[in-house]
């Protein structure tokens, strides 16, 4: 059973982004609910700066003092705070740690569906399945390679 004090962390490790996730509800079998349990090191941000489009999102400080950018722009968060980021370019976020000593916090979401996901620092779209195990589609695509709705079709051959 998971526990939120002592979690199975798991290490990404990018530069600018060392961090240790733990997906509790993964862990739990959950289906329509996810939550994480997060710890980012000194210097390091816990992903980059974006939205979903589908998947409403909330933060809660366990401890430490992250940095919070929002499109209002940055600022810290204390111990006990709880953020929510709803749906959409309004909900972009990221949680950065600008401190000497490590940050904790729980991130909970809506789950389950398939997830879009825009990254504006980067110029890329994510395109998520989120199933149970953690298996599924997940692709990033360049905004900039985007095309119109009918670009490749071409219609059906019909019968004689």
């Amino acid at each position: 059973m998971p526990n939120v004090d002592d979690p199975a962390f798991e290490p990404r490790d990018h530069p600018g982004f060392s961090a240790r996730r733990a997906r509790l509800g993964y862990e739990l079998g959950c289906e329509r609910l996810g939550i994480s349990a997060w710890e980012i090191d000194p210097g390091q941000a816990a992903y980059p700066y974006h939205a979903h489009l589908t998947e409403e999102e909330l933060v809660i400080v366990q401890r430490g003092t992250p940095s919070l950018r929002t499109p209002e722009g940055w600022r810290e968060l204390a111990e006990g705070e709880v953020v929510r980021f709803p749906r959409g370019e309004a909900g972009a976020h990221q949680l950065v740690n600008r401190t000497s000593e490590p940050v904790r916090f729980l991130a909970v979401s809506t789950n389950g569906d398939p997830d879009i996901v825009l990254y504006p620092d980067s110029g890329k779209v994510g395109a998520a399945e989120r199933n149970p195990d953690g298996s599924g589609f997940w692709k990033f695509f360049r905004m900039d390679d985007a095309v119109e709705y009918w670009h490749g079709e071409t219609p059906p051959e019909l019968p004689d």
